[in-house]
């Protein structure tokens, strides 16, 4: 009866026991031609001997057949050449500084604004990333920098974090020849007081920390190494004269050069992905928003209010670093738009001490850009 019994067991769980074993070893096998396959045919795909279905023109996907990331620009020539679907060529791509079709109306509009205001004097420059457009107006004259310059020297120094020269946290010390004046706390400290590196590059954004900005130029060799980067970046009219406050001007820039700075570090021409994290994450801590931001808040129209609020609500957002000693106010930045384009801008006037017109015409031109800012139409869904 026990054998009986026994080998009834055995026949009735032998036929499932099978059936498994063999869908699981039919799995493996697949699963191995499969991934062969793939693997011989990459190089053909990679060299764009093979035409990919549409749902493979993706660049995830083509990273993942490949093994290796596809630089965007060569997708972009392929769709060019039909051996990709089309709609990999809409995939946003990091663009460079490179300004190709002047938008003449709006030069010339400001132009107009400036010459209301005979007894000022005034730069700008502005230039979409994505496609080359750009707008200028006496944009490579050198002008007081103000607190303006600060932005490419946090360029500077994150470059020596690419290098392995600097920590993040590194502390620095300040001494007597790098108390600053004005706005920021950290001259209110005791000499031989450490600070480190990241509260330091936080502190010179986002409450323009002239101390700390002393702090930061002297850890990237003095003036006259940080000015020989400044060249080596093509940031000609960018130079570091004095220590700040610099209440009389000395430090000077460019409206086009303060664009390209920010344009260098967002293409990553010139800083790794890590360092540029930091420093989008640094200028957005930047708490003054009324002149860059506020008058294109005022050009985009609709919904007034708080400028950062009310730009996110339209779908934008402006990292900006201003200046400001009273015969000269600046402000520069990069302006994310609600369709995934970037632009950059600069805008610097000097006239009369604390005369309000100033900031108000930086206000003015900055709107005057707002219209040639517009998102383009999202495509309708398949």
């Amino acid at each position: 009866m026990t054998n009986s019994r026994s080998s009834r067991r055995s026949a009735s769980w032998g036929g499932p026991a099978r059936l498994i074993l063999r869908l699981v070893l039919m799995g493996v096998g697949l699963g191995l031609l499969t991934g062969t396959g793939l693997r011989l045919l990459a190089p053909r795909v990679q060299q764009q001997e093979i035409p990919l279905p549409s749902w493979l023109a993706d660049q995830a996907v083509i990273t993942t057949l490949l093994g290796e990331a596809v630089e965007p620009q060569t997708i972009e020539e392929a769709s060019k050449d039909k051996k990709l679907a089309p709609a990999a060529a809409k995939v946003l791509k990091q663009a460079r500084f490179a300004p190709k079709q002047e938008i003449k109306a709006l030069s010339q509009r400001w132009v107009e604004l400036a010459n209301q205001q005979t007894d000022l004097q005034a730069s700008a420059y502005m230039l979409v990333l994505d496609d080359g457009r750009f707008a200028a107006m006496q944009a490579e004259r050198p002008m007081p920098a103000a607190s303006s310059i600060k932005t490419p020297i946090l360029l500077a120094v994150l470059e020596l974090l690419d290098q392995g020269t600097l920590q993040w946290n590194e502390p620095l010390t300040l001494t007597q020849e790098l108390v600053g004046g004005g706005a920021g706390w950290m001259a209110s400290r005791p000499l031989g007081s450490r600070f480190p590196t990241y509260e330091v590059a936080t502190e010179m954004i986002r409450v323009s920390d002239n101390s700390a900005t002393n702090l930061m130029i002297a850890r990237a060799g003095g003036m006259e190494q940080i000015n020989a980067r400044f060249q080596a970046l093509d940031l000609p009219a960018t130079v570091v004269n004095n220590w700040l406050p610099d209440l009389d001007g000395t430090n000077t820039t460019s409206a086009r050069d303060l664009s390209r700075a920010i344009a260098l570090v967002d293409s990553g021409e010139v800083l790794g992905p890590r360092s540029r994290d930091l420093f989008r994450e640094v200028m957005g801590t930047s708490v003054t928003n009324t002149l860059l931001p506020t008058g294109l808040m005022r050009g985009l129209g609709g919904a007034q209010g708080a400028p950062d609020d009310s730009l996110a609500r339209k779908g934008y957002r402006v990292y900006n670093k201003t200046g400001d000693i009273g015969l000269a106010y600046a402000d520069a930045g990069l302006i994310e738009l609600p369709d995934g384009r970037r632009a950059v801008a600069g805008f610097l006037v000097k006239g009369p001490f604390n005369d309000p017109r100033s900031t108000e015409l930086i206000r003015q031109l900055s709107a005057a850009m707002a219209p040639h800012l517009k998102p383009n139409p999202a495509p309708p869904k398949p």
